[in-house]
């Protein structure tokens, strides 16, 4: 492989440790940030990645629980909850020229990013898959497609694009987009109304698209007019039908955190919907409703 990258992992889930394992599979240098146990055990075994996508295999990664040297791409991959304590792991001056590309939930999170490091190194992205950390350096994929959008007007193209393709070599459907404010509302108007109502009524999606189908519709409508608001192209007709091509048995990742006990990124996706909704005076009684609900039930 020409020009191996050195990839520093800034939380290795089910998001970052699936990552991780393609692309030290791929061939190149991934160092995880984490806490002293999980980094223990990374080193020790390796990430192991069960999945009908790319098969059940084992790929060793090194680890650390801070950044001690220079990289060519800081993937964060942590929880929005959990989003300040990481960052401590990643000091400004080693992440240094590298670039800073968060995979999170949630569309606030890109200026808080470029307040801390270089604006035009932060590359945010979106990612379309689901996967789940079952243990330290266990990932259960369990979706038929890795998608990834790069974006961040003001990196360098040929930086994107360059990352674009080793994460598409190492078997991630990978490309560069234009727009980041249309990346992260897309991903936003689709993430929103699955997770609320999954979280909210503890089904899956299939159960949620049939039994409240009227509420589902309500919050893609809801949430798609804040993207458009926001200056994103949306399509509720085809979130709709993407989510009625899902596995019934799929789960939003809030629902799986609410299941475990686990704080919910119920601020950064169903708050930071609201407050962009009240920015832009538009309506959103449905997802109000929700994300009201699910406070109220000490969420």
């Amino acid at each position: 492989m020409t020009n191996p990258l050195t990839v520093a992992v800034l939380g290795p889930g089910g998001t970052g440790g699936l990552l991780a394992a393609l692309l030290s599979r791929s061939g190149h240098r991934v160092i995880c940030l984490a806490r002293e146990a999980t980094a223990d055990a990374l080193r020790r075994t390796g990430i192991t990645v069960r999945s009908p996508q790319f098969g059940d295999f084992t790929a060793s990664v090194e680890a650390d629980t801070e950044l001690r040297e220079p990289v060519d791409a800081c993937l964060i991959t942590v929880k929005h909850t959990a989003l300040d304590a990481a960052l401590t792991r990643v000091p400004p001056a080693a992440l240094g020229d590298a670039l800073a590309v968060p995979l999170l939930n949630g569309v606030e999170h890109p200026a808080a990013l470029r307040a801390g490091y270089r604006p035009d190194r932060v590359a945010p992205a979106v990612i379309r898959v689901e996967s789940t950390r079952t243990a330290p350096g266990v990932i259960e994929h369990g979706s038929p497609f890795t998608e990834v959008d790069l974006a961040g007007q003001t990196v360098p193209r040929a930086r994107l694009d360059a990352l674009a393709d080793h994460l598409t070599a190492s078997g991630v459907n990978a490309r560069v987009v234009g727009d980041e404010t249309a990346a992260l509302w897309a991903k936003m108007a689709f993430l929103a109304p699955f997770a609320l109502l999954t979280t909210r009524y503890g089904v899956p999606l299939g159960e949620a698209r049939t039994r409240h189908r009227a509420e589902l519709e309500a919050l893609v409508a809801e949430a798609a007019a804040v993207g458009r608001a926001s200056g994103a192209p949306t399509d509720p007709a085809g979130a709709l039908a993407r989510y009625d091509a899902f596995p019934p048995a799929a789960k939003s990742s809030m629902q799986r955190d609410a299941e475990a006990g686990r704080p919910l990124e119920l601020d950064a996706i169903g708050g930071a919907l609201l407050r962009a909704a009240e920015r832009h005076g538009v309506p959103v009684p449905v997802t109000e409703r929700l994300v009201r609900e699910l406070r109220d039930s000490g969420h």
